[in-house]
């Protein structure tokens, strides 16, 4: 079975590796530094098994774990941590299983023996805990088969039309099957709503205009980009311009 190792630490990704090499049915398909990393190297070596520090700078291993649940045959996950606590936070994420530093060879083999292809159950309660825990630093979007990582940061505005919606970011748009009403809750201190339909980053806005026949747009900066704002937002988007 073809294993994906993700740790920030060097020392922690050689000794893993080495473990790997004296148990004759596993293989390294590939490591990775950080959470970013893992998601684009997962997506390229398709492993059956991820081995993963929860925590990473930028990235987690929770948000990449998410991330990995999106894939067209997701990895069953095995969290690797330092730390007591985060073992919780492993288990609330459905992991397969988790593993204290240092990894001592006999554990290793234990939960690599029981990993196995999450199933729906799993993957389902992985974006849920995950959502609850803290917002994510990136968007996941499936793009000719490939995952896409774009950073909330870059990111525009949401538009939805009926069961996709449209991410609009710097270096131009995805289509993500997410909720806005989700999005909402979890970026909802990034992004303002303006219409049923969209939601813009609150660091996008350039002002407000009456259009020629009626009703008001938001107008975007570095943009000619215009997106109509509904009547019932209007005063809320008003009140925030206000604030700037």
């Amino acid at each position: 079975m073809k294993v994906l190792i993700v740790d920030d630490e060097q020392p922690a990704r050689e000794r893993l590796a080495s473990l790997l090499r004296t148990l004759p049915d596993y293989e390294v398909a590939g490591e990775a530094a950080n959470g970013v990393e893992a998601v684009r190297v997962a997506g390229e070596t398709h492993p059956e098994i991820v081995l993963m520090d929860i925590r990473m700078p930028g990235m987690d291993g929770l948000e990449a774990a998410r991330h990995m649940a999106q894939m067209e045959t997701p990895p069953a996950i095995l969290f690797v941590t330092a730390y007591e606590t985060h073992a919780i936070e492993a288990f609330e994420a459905q992991a397969v299983d988790y593993l204290l530093k240092p990894v001592r060879e006999e554990r290793l083999r234990s939960a690599l023996e029981k990993a196995q292809r999450p199933n729906r159950a799993q993957l389902e309660g992985l974006n849920q805990s995950t959502r609850e825990e803290t917002a994510r630093s990136h968007i996941c979007a499936r793009v000719r088969g490939n995952l896409e990582l774009i950073p909330v940061e870059s990111v525009h505005y949401f538009q939805a039309d009926q069961k996709y919606v449209t991410v609009r970011h710097d270096g131009g748009e995805v289509l993500i099957e997410e909720p806005l009403k989700a999005l909402e809750e979890e970026f909802g201190d990034r992004f303002l709503r303006i219409h049923r339909n969209a939601l813009v980053a609150r660091d996008r806005f350039s002002g407000m205009e009456r259009r020629d026949h009626g009703g008001f747009e938001v107008v975007l900066k570095d943009t000619d980009e215009r997106l109509e704002v509904s009547r019932r937002h209007v005063a809320e988007v008003r009140r925030f311009l206000k604030s700037l």
